[in-house]
């Protein structure tokens, strides 16, 4: 899709969030966004299934409840991002930033975060420590925990230790940012081992 194209369907979106006369739901279902620059965009309920947003830079955008479902949004910058309750079920994230996006409520089951396989499972927890923790349950059973922008399996996390996994911003010196990123840890460290592959 070209700018252009790109922005009439945000304006009429907007129209349509807003209940105004011609507005209409944005549908960029399959819509060939790769590399576009949706930077802030307001896509709340849009229909993005299928999009092809490799590489797109959606840094701040409003995704809070668009359907996502299967799209392709590896490499993609969703920094700052609002995909609360979004439809991300099998969507390719691989390589995505996703620093500071709101996940909450989002449908994960399915999606790919890492070259490691598809979610079963995932909660997010916020207010633990500087940054948000997920614990996350593959399709293949292994565990793993994202510590801010670390995303890591279990039994890397537990050969590195938490203490010394990111000396230059949390250094193991007892101060409180670092106590409460061990806490943070163990808090996400136990629900991710309560969490259970169901046939």
């Amino acid at each position: 899709m070209t700018k252009d194209e790109i922005q009439q369907v945000l304006e009429l979106h907007a129209a349509w969030l807003d209940d105004r006369e011609g507005g209409e739901r944005a549908d960029l279902c399959d819509a060939d966004l790769r590399g576009a620059d949706l930077r802030g965009a307001n896509l709340r309920g849009a229909d993005l299934r299928g999009a092809n947003l490799c590489g797109a830079n959606l840094c701040g955008a409003n995704l809070c409840g668009a359907n996502l479902h299967d799209a392709d949004l590896r490499g993609a910058n969703l920094c700052g991002a609002n995909l609360c309750g979004a439809n991300l079920h099998d969507a390719d994230l691989r390589g995505a930033d996703l620093r500071g996006a709101n996940l909450c409520g989002a449908n994960l089951c399915g999606a790919n975060l890492h070259d490691a396989g598809k979610i079963h499972a995932l909660r997010t927890f916020f207010g633990l420590y500087r940054y948000e923790v997920w614990a996350v349950l593959l399709a293949d059973g292994s565990h793993w925990i994202r510590m801010g922008c670390f995303l890591k399996s279990l039994d890397d996390w537990e050969k590195i230790g938490i203490r010394k996994s990111n000396l230059s911003e949390f250094p193991d010196d007892g101060s409180e940012a670092s106590e409460d990123r061990v806490i943070a840890y163990e808090f996400a460290k136990a629900a991710v081992l309560r969490m259970k592959v169901k046939p």
